[in-house]
């Protein structure tokens, strides 16, 4: 494997250009884990046409006196700008400082990091490392829901400000390029925040070997807040049909999301799901969205079609892997000077302007 870089070329100028890079500096397994989706990939591939297939409508001659930015209010926070990390496990396969060098990436962009239940850093490590950059913890609620309150206590008490609840993925998806790496966790390669859980005492039988018998449910949703006053977003929804019980249940906010590809095949893009989620929400509360983004213009289409802000995974992973923090910060940085070349392009001063009128239809 090649080492890490140390100072980033000067043809790295769009994030795409980071997956070679960092491909070279993986291993064979850990490639396949990050980068492969379930089963044909189809869905992995779909995330990114989808976006492709949608155009712009650029506006001239309309004039920024006031100037412009990026800036919008997520659960009582001004964020600079509405690209996220997504929650990724075990960061420290693609890099050892692992999620201690993600979130300086993140403080020195002002992002907002979502730090993964599976991380290969303690949540209390990344917190300290934060230099005030937001952090919100993901949540997988685990069969041993003792162990599961405590999760929530540790990560209030270390400053996290929001819980991001993943409820798609209850079983793991058939992950065939995985499985043909026999990707395993290596020595020294740990999911630290689950030491304790006590193993799931399994069902004799069961669909998925037993598993969905310990799935979380609505019920487990209810329970989860009762315990916080922290804002618990959803991540995971692709269904309309959903999102009125996750209202009910009282949640904070939705991330429109098909788990990158990773889960269940087939599954429609995010994005051409977006639309009937934001319909059926009618305003309520914020509608995020994952999977496929690559471009800032892929930021304005997701905001043009009802969504708040954007959540980015493998392309920051990428940066992480070929340069550490600095490859973390100037992917945001990427993504963020398309979004406000796009913007400028479309006539929209700020988030507030974005609406579907951007788009040609």
């Amino acid at each position: 494997m090649q080492p890490l870089l140390t100072t980033i070329p000067a043809d790295v100028v769009a994030v795409a250009d980071y997956e070679a890079l960092a491909r070279e500096r993986m291993t064979p397994e850990a490639w396949a884990y990050i980068s492969g989706g379930g089963a044909d990939e189809l869905t992995l591939r779909w995330n990114r046409e989808a976006f492709d297939r949608i155009r712009l409508r650029s506006r001239v001659l309309g004039g920024f006196t006031g100037g412009g930015h990026t800036r919008l209010s997520l659960f009582g926070r001004t964020c600079e700008h509405p690209i996220l990390l997504a929650p990724v496990a075990l960061h420290t396969l693609v890099h050892p400082d692992g999620e201690r060098a993600t979130v300086l990436g993140a403080a020195a962009t002002q992002a907002t990091m979502i730090v993964s239940t599976q991380a290969g850093v303690a949540l209390e490590d990344v917190a300290r490392g934060a230099e005030g950059a937001p952090l919100w913890f993901q949540l997988y609620i685990q069969p041993d829901r003792a162990f599961t309150e405590a999760l929530v206590r540790r990560a209030e008490a270390a400053g996290y400000e929001a819980l991001v609840v993943t409820v798609d993925a209850p079983v793991n998806g058939m992950r065939n390029r995985e499985q043909r790496a026999q990707f395993r966790q290596p020595p020294g390669v740990e999911m630290v925040n689950l030491r304790g859980c006590r193993p799931a005492e399994m069902p004799a039988a069961g669909l998925c070997g037993g598993l969905m018998a310990l799935a979380p449910t609505w019920s487990d949703l209810a329970w989860l807040r009762s315990l916080t006053r922290l804002p618990i977003i959803l991540k995971g929804i692709m269904d309309a049909g959903d999102v009125a019980r996750a209202i009910e249940a009282g949640v904070d906010g939705i991330v429109v999301s098909n788990h990158g590809g990773r889960t269940l095949d087939t599954l429609p893009a995010t994005i051409e799901v977006l639309p009937l989620i934001v319909d059926a929400v009618g305003g309520r509360l914020p509608v995020l969205l994952d999977s496929g983004v690559r471009r800032g213009t892929d930021v304005l289409k997701a905001m043009a079609l009802g969504a708040t802000a954007v959540l980015v995974g493998r392309p920051y992973i990428y940066g992480l892997a070929a340069a550490g923090a600095p490859g973390v910060a100037h992917v945001v940085r990427i993504l963020r000077a398309e979004l406000e070349v796009a913007m400028a392009l479309t006539g929209c001063a700020t988030p507030a302007d974005i609406d579907r009128s951007v788009l040609w239809e």
